[in-house]
């Protein structure tokens, strides 16, 4: 297989969408803990507010105080703040612009050029998260990296194996797709 033939795999799988991301897609990002919001409520300049998504996944807003905003996305999150208006503002629209995404980010640890917290703007793999981490420092063990992610108040492991990715043995770890949260692991 030549180099080019690997490179055109390797690009198109980059489109492949988990089922998981697939769901965001149809139903909207999902608001994550320090997410900043620009909520405004139509002809009600004294409700018109920035917010941050606090870590426990709740928002405060004047006249109906805290909200969680756990699983929402901002269409969602619209709907149930003008039911909760409803008694002070009758038939109030409510509009949420999501002002940054900073709490979609994801963490890289162990040996890469820049260990840290990368905020993903968009779907990304575990490839792309490593090149923004500027790759694999000296002496990383490229067979045995892993992502941990916490499902259902668990910590599970998923292996990604960088030599495959290279070789171009396996190209469907490539595709994993990376959720708020995840911690890749490069020991």
């Amino acid at each position: 297989m030549t180099r080019l033939s690997i490179l055109t795999i390797f690009f198109s799988l980059l489109h492949v969408v988990s089922p998981h991301s697939y769901a965001q897609v149809i139903g909207g990002y999902t608001l994550q803990p320090g997410d900043e919001l620009q909520i405004s409520v139509w002809r009600e300049d004294t409700l018109d507010k920035e917010v941050i998504v606090l870590p426990d996944g709740s928002i405060t807003f004047p006249l109906i105080g805290t909200v969680s905003v756990n699983g929402l996305s901002s269409v969602e999150l619209e709907t149930v703040l003008e039911e909760k208006l409803t008694d002070h503002v009758p038939n109030a629209e409510v509009t949420v612009i999501i002002n940054s995404v900073r709490g979609n980010s994801v963490f890289v640890i162990g040996k890469v050029v820049r260990p840290g917290e990368y905020v993903m703007s968009s779907e990304m793999t575990i490839p792309q998260v490593l090149s923004l981490a500027g790759g694999l420092a000296q002496f990383a063990d490229d067979n045995s990296i892993k992502v941990l992610r916490k499902e259902n108040e668990q910590a599970r492991y998923y292996e990604f194996d960088y030599g495959d990715l290279v070789s171009g043995k396996v190209l469907n770890s490539i595709i994993f797709v990376l959720e708020a949260g995840d911690v890749v692991i490069v020991p």
